[in-house]
Formats: structure tokens, sequence, C-alpha cells
């Protein structure tokens, strides 16, 4: 159990819905790794000379972290450390508008949260943008695509992250209902913010999305973090 904010959370932690729209890129590799340096992981390249990079809002309704809304920056990395499975997600910036989550996911997981003004709107297309002192950090618009068959199983992803130079490791479990798909489909706008800086780099704000997906009902869960190395 972890103590936050005079709260006991029991691990592992449960997500029983949330809602999703992402968008996944084809990014420079080299650029892609120089962003994430920092945490000693390696990027993964499906083929030579690029990434993968995926923009993610996300709106919690029911979980034990309470409701708020989240946007996540992370890319596909080679897993690390004992029992990791190959691929992993490293979650490079994840704002969020809640106080309880940002305390959560920072003493419990070792995640990137900063506080920010993250409205999102559900209606078609789908969109969220993130605020940072009445600035903007970046915007994203996904356009729901087509029904996909039901998954018939839940999906394990170690999630990756680094604060405070500890790169932590992550196992959690996603069931999915409700998921669309299409090719392309999504918009992104960057303002005047460090994080924006190194999705400009990326090419994020010119570049197609290879895919996008929304989830109307998502139910996870977050087991406690492993330190890697």
């Amino acid at each position: 159990m972890h103590l936050i904010q005079g709260r006991q959370i029991t691990m592992p932690v449960e997500i029983r819905k949330a809602r999703v729209a992402s968008a996944m890129y084809a990014v420079p590799a080299r650029t892609a790794q120089s962003v994430i340096g920092y945490s000693g992981l390696r990027v993964l390249r499906p083929v030579p000379g690029l990434a993968v990079c995926t923009l993610a809002f996300i709106e919690y309704e029911d979980g034990d972290l309470g409701p708020y809304h989240e946007f996540a920056v992370a890319f596909l990395v080679h897993g690390e450390g004992e029992g990791a499975s190959p691929v992993g997600a490293f979650i490079h910036w994840l704002p969020v508008d809640g106080e309880f989550t940002l305390d959560a996911g920072r003493t419990i997981w070792g995640f990137p949260k900063v506080i920010t003004h993250l409205p999102i709107d559900w209606s078609s297309p789908q969109r969220a943008a993130v605020h940072e002192k009445d600035a903007l950090a970046v915007a994203l618009q996904v356009k729901p695509g087509v029904p996909v068959p039901a998954n018939a199983g839940a999906t394990t992803v170690d999630a990756y992250s680094c604060l405070d130079g500890i790169t932590r490791r992550t196992p959690w479990v996603m069931n999915p209902s409700g998921v669309r798909m299409r090719p392309g489909g999504a918009t992104v706008l960057l303002g005047p913010h460090p994080a924006a800086e190194d999705l400009r780099r990326l090419g994020l704000d010119r570049l197609p999305a290879l895919t996008t997906t929304t989830v109307s009902h998502l139910r996870m869960t977050f087991e406690d973090a492993v330190p890697v190395g």
C-alpha cells in the first residue's frame, strides 16, 4: 500500500472506466533517442532509421485515483530489466489536471506528471489541448475510424518512466472495448512550451499519423514500479 495525501492506495491500482484517443507516428529514430536519452533506454526501430511515438489523451471516469484528464507522449522502447517484455512504452511527458493523481503518479510509479489545464471534447472529431500558465503546449485532434473486432483478452504492457534520475518499469494491463481505428486522421498543433519543442523536433506538427485509435471503454490495472538497472 501507498499513502498519498492521507489516503491509502492498495496495489494494483484499478481503473474501471476510461476513454482514450491516440495517434501513432513514425519519427526519426536518432531524434527520438536524443529526446529520451536521459532514461538510459533505447528506442525500438521497427524499420531502420525510424522509431514510434504516440500521443494520447485520456479521461479517467472511474478509478482508484479519482476522475481526471491526462495527456501522454510515449515511445516504443526495448524492454529492460529482469522479467521485462521485449517491447515497452516509455512515458516521456504526462500532463494531468488533478493534484491527487499528480502526487500518486510521481510517488508510486515515477511517472512525469505535471499539472496543466487540459480540456477534452469527445464530439467528432475528438480533441484535447494542454495549457500551462495560460499558454498552449500541444493540441491533438483525432477523427474516429471504423469499429474493430473486440479483443478476446487483456493486453499487458511494460510502462517505463524516468523521474529524478531513476528509471522504473511498471506492469500495466489494459482491457479495451469499443475500439475504432483508421489510417491517418490526426492533427497536432504545438505552442511555445519545452515539451512542444521535443515534438517539433520530431516533426509531429508536420508528419501524418500512421494510425489513430479511439477507445470508448478502457479498464486498466497498474502494479508497483520496479527500478531498472
